[in-house]
């Protein structure tokens, strides 16, 4: 069984920085592809990045320029690192591994830009 576990949201000002990490279990995690979703309220869950088990990377237009997703499989942690954060921004964020057809979610964590 995979587990994640999220780190690194918080409170933020409109301009500012953070780096998330979702650290994983098990042994799949250098062959899975990693990446981030994340749901605003009243609003569908929408991806953010991932990150492929060779390191390809794929943004959605909102995080191209602003966001940043790394991976280090000798840690098994994926890393979203977030710059010039908007109030649009605000969301929980979710990690996700795949692998063979399975998906595997982490508890979310918050993040929240305001003044």
């Amino acid at each position: 069984q995979v587990q994640l576990v999220e780190s690194g949201g918080g409170l933020v000002q409109p301009g500012g920085s953070l780096r998330l990490s979702c650290a994983a279990s098990g042994s799949i995690f250098r062959f899975s592809v990693m990446g981030w979703y994340r749901q605003a309220p009243g609003k569908q869950r929408e991806l953010v990045c991932s990150i492929g088990s060779g390191g390809s990377t794929n943004y959605a237009e909102s995080a191209k320029g602003r966001f940043t997703i790394s991976r280090d499989n000798a840690k098994n942690t994926v890393y979203l690192q977030m710059n010039s954060l908007k109030p649009e921004d605000t969301a929980v964020y979710y990690c996700y591994l795949a692998y063979r057809g399975q998906d595997y979610w982490g508890q979310g964590t918050q993040v929240i830009v305001s003044s």
